[in-house]
């Protein structure tokens, strides 16, 4: 099982990025699409450094995972969760406009990846589904959803990012503390059930969440049978 920080893959240095729209995700979460100034491909699953710099010199960075697939626009995502006394986050979330820059630097990682070309089982949890969104989009960009399964535990339905793109054949949902009308699973912790049809699959496995959600998933796909070599995780914590 591959587990801890990414590792730097050459990210290159610093670079300016002018924030070309804003999305509302959730009450706390917004994406930023940034068109930047040197166009630097990355792969689905890395990330981005942010940093910002205060008049008086004072400079603060936190790193976000990349939303948006691959491709050659010049142009990324990436979806930010507003934290209190998060001073980055707070910032990015009240005060970025249209037209501002950023200084970012990236893309980074090289372990936690997916290149489009094996089949691959997602599991997130809570904002743990930002840079497996990055490889659904890219699996469906290429015509082969057949490759990918994404299984998302949230709380409730307010707390989905992507709620309107991210229903297909290929995700389910799994609402922890109460679910949207008609919902035939009830609300409860990410169970073996949630995961069927993928254990005995020739599946490579992405496990992204808080530190206790990625234990309990890495648990219940190793309990049940799945080899730790085929799980990758990467751990989210409070990125202010």
């Amino acid at each position: 099982m591959t587990d801890g920080e990414p590792s730097p893959s050459r990210p290159g240095p610093w670079q300016r990025a002018e924030v070309v729209e804003l999305r509302r995700e959730t009450a706390t979460a917004k994406t930023i699409r940034l068109r930047l100034s040197r166009p630097t491909p990355h792969l689905a699953g890395q990330h981005f450094v942010v940093r910002l710099t205060d008049p008086d010199g004072y400079q603060a960075s936190r790193s976000y995972s990349v939303a948006s697939p691959p491709d050659e626009s010049g142009e990324i995502e990436l979806t930010v969760e507003r934290l209190p006394e998060g001073e980055v986050s707070m910032f990015l979330d009240d005060e970025l406009i249209p037209g501002d820059d950023l200084e970012v630097r990236g893309p980074i990682g090289g372990f936690f990846v997916w290149k489009g070309d094996a089949p691959a089982f997602l599991i997130g949890g809570g904002s743990g589904i930002v840079p497996l969104m990055a490889m659904l989009r890219l699996a469906r960009r290429m015509n082969r959803s057949d490759l990918v399964r994404l299984v998302e535990s949230v709380r409730t339905p307010a707390d989905l990012y992507y709620s309107a793109e991210l229903p297909g054949p290929e995700t389910a949902v799994v609402y922890t503390r109460s679910t949207p009308p008609g919902t035939v699973r009830p609300a409860g912790h990410l169970n073996a059930d949630d995961l069927s049809g993928a254990l005995e699959a020739d599946f490579e496995f992405y496990v992204c969440g808080s530190s206790g959600f990625a234990d309990h998933a890495t648990g219940l796909l190793v309990a049940n049978g799945v080899a730790p070599s085929r799980i990758r995780v990467e751990r989210f914590g409070p990125s202010g």
